[in-house]
């Protein structure tokens, strides 16, 4: 496969994932800034932001600015237009090698924005979030019922995985950061993580802060915790390069995934909770590693060949495309 369309697939999966996971994350926390009028505000706000990776606007902050900051503003690359808008952008140049209903499913969400984007400004919130959340949905479904298992497939759903790791990680240390306070919600962080419902249906009791986290953290059947994210990149990224190896993996990537997922899967859960935000950040330093390093191994691009002039040879310059 070409590093340009391996990579393309890369980031459909990445930018896809980041939608619908910002989509859920604006949809729990601002209809719970409205419900809870005793909030601080701009604090949560500021908490949101920062755990989004976007820097603060200027400005007064409230749920309706940052709603406008991460979900509608074009000019945020990782606001939930951006992402759905570059997806498509990547799809169109790699049509070839996804499902032509797959090709239609991202191509009608970049058609449908403009008018989603204008409701919710007069707002609708709340559908917009939805639309962007069935959209997504749309597109994972065809992405594993319309592809097959091979190359392609795995790239992007590496991506995807990848992103959901990253973005677990981030929400759930946003939520643990009022546990000096003693009023983390894990309602609501498991609502942001679409893990609520599952998480009833698994313990049949009320959250508290060692099962919710041992949910979100180390649960191996519930796809949006964190382990099980972890493996399925890592099972993409053995499937991609197989060839084995005596000393164990010899590809970066998967090295650093799987010192991640040793680093949470073999140790008790007490001991987890008692270093959670540090074991989160490590997650997210092993997510942009991973990053790296896949880019660096399946994406770079040779420079070109420089001819030079009749009688001074030939001259080949190996570069890397940035």
């Amino acid at each position: 496969m070409l590093s340009r369309i391996a990579e393309s697939l890369y980031w459909i999966g990445r930018y896809v994932e980041r939608a619908e996971d910002t989509a859920r994350v604006l949809d729990v926390h601002v209809h719970h800034l409205l419900e809870a009028p005793t909030a601080d505000v701009s604090s949560t706000c500021r908490v949101l932001l920062d755990s989004m990776g976007t820097d603060t606007p200027e400005g007064p902050l409230d749920a309706r600015r940052v709603s406008e900051v991460l979900a509608l503003e074009a000019a945020n690359p990782s606001s939930i237009v951006s992402s759905l808008a570059a997806a498509r952008n990547n799809a169109r140049g790699v049509s070839e090698a996804i499902s032509s209903e797959m090709w239609e499913a991202l191509n009608a969400t970049y058609i449908a924005l403009p008018s989603q984007v204008g409701m919710a400004r007069r707002g609708g919130l709340y559908a917009f979030f939805r639309f962007v959340r069935e959209r997504s949905a749309v597109v994972a479904g065809l992405t594993d019922q319309t592809m097959g298992r091979d190359d392609a497939w795995r790239f992007l759903v590496l991506g995807r995985s990848l992103e959901r790791t990253d973005m677990l990680a981030r929400l759930i240390a946003t939520g643990l950061s009022a546990a000096d306070a003693g009023d983390v919600d894990w309602v609501v962080l498991l609502r942001s993580c679409s893990a609520h419902e599952a998480f009833l249906r698994t313990y049949s009791r009320e959250p508290d802060p060692l099962l919710a986290a041992e949910f979100l953290v180390l649960d191996r059947l519930f796809p949006r915790s964190v382990l099980c994210a972890l493996g399925v990149a890592e099972q993409c990224l053995a499937e991609l390069d197989p060839k084995p190896s005596r000393s164990g993996p010899h590809d970066e990537a998967r090295r650093r995934l799987g010192l991640v997922r040793a680093g949470l899967e073999f140790r008790s859960i007490e001991d987890l909770i008692a270093d959670l935000p540090e074991r989160l950040r490590s997650v997210q330093e092993g997510c942009s590693t991973a990053n790296a390093a896949i880019a660096a191994r399946f994406f770079r691009h040779p420079g070109p060949i420089e001819w030079m002039p009749e009688g001074t040879g030939l001259a080949a310059t190996v570069g890397t495309a940035p």
